[in-house]
């Protein structure tokens, strides 16, 4: 953790890719004065600079769970497509994203963090990729800032707990859980139904990342 001195304004942060392609997990480095901390929430330039993809916020969600909620697996169809910046700004959850893109070289492959408030830690997913969440504290507050506003009829919904994705949420006793999500579909009747987005669709405007070294 880095000291700075009164007034001095000094901010990083690191972005690291994950094993779903196009995913990212971002950990600001805090700076610290005798009045607390200081980090950067969030840097689009950073961003679009490490996934390749134009990054513009549309909408800012926010929910609150009890202790050892689940929610998820959530997407958006294509079109419109949502990417979205997941943080944990009170308390601490388990978050995955999983792989949904049909003919993508990794379909169903997941990735896990642990994401709280004390560390600032991010996830960023892009579109076509799902994400969902366990509460691992009481009041647990997520702050989601989204590329896309809500569209009615356009979620897509995987249960959390299907088989085939096998995902590994550690539970210690039974989640709480919405109906809707307990009822949806795995992945292989969502992919059977048409329901998922393509991997040439999710990934249609990408272009090659630009050097984070050229970043002032």
């Amino acid at each position: 953790m880095n000291r700075t001195r009164p007034g001095e304004a000094v901010t990083s942060v690191h972005i690291a890719d994950t094993a779903v392609p196009g995913a990212h997990v971002v950990t600001p480095e805090p700076h610290t004065d005798e009045r607390g901390d200081f980090f950067e929430g969030l840097r689009t330039d950073h961003l679009e600079a490490a996934t390749g993809r134009p990054f513009v916020p549309r909408q800012i969600n926010y929910s609150t769970s009890r202790r050892n909620t689940l929610r998820g697996i959530h997407g958006v169809a294509i079109p419109p497509g949502q990417a979205k910046y997941v943080t944990c700004v009170r308390g601490a959850l388990r978050d995955i994203v999983v792989d949904l893109r049909v003919g993508s070289p990794a379909f169903g492959t997941y990735a896990t963090h642990v994401l709280d408030a004390a560390s600032g830690r991010a996830v960023y997913v892009p579109e076509g990729v799902g994400h969902g969440f366990l509460t691992l504290t009481d009041d647990t507050c997520v702050c989601y800032v989204l590329s896309s506003v809500y569209v009615p009829g356009t979620q897509i919904d995987i249960n959390p707990l299907d088989a085939d994705l096998a995902l590994p949420w550690g539970f210690t006793e039974p989640p709480l859980m919405s109906r809707k999500d307990a009822t949806a579909p795995g992945v292989r009747e969502a992919a059977a139904a048409g329901l998922l987005a393509s991997w040439q669709e999710a990934t249609r405007d990408a272009h090659s990342p630009v050097s984070r070294k050229a970043l002032p």
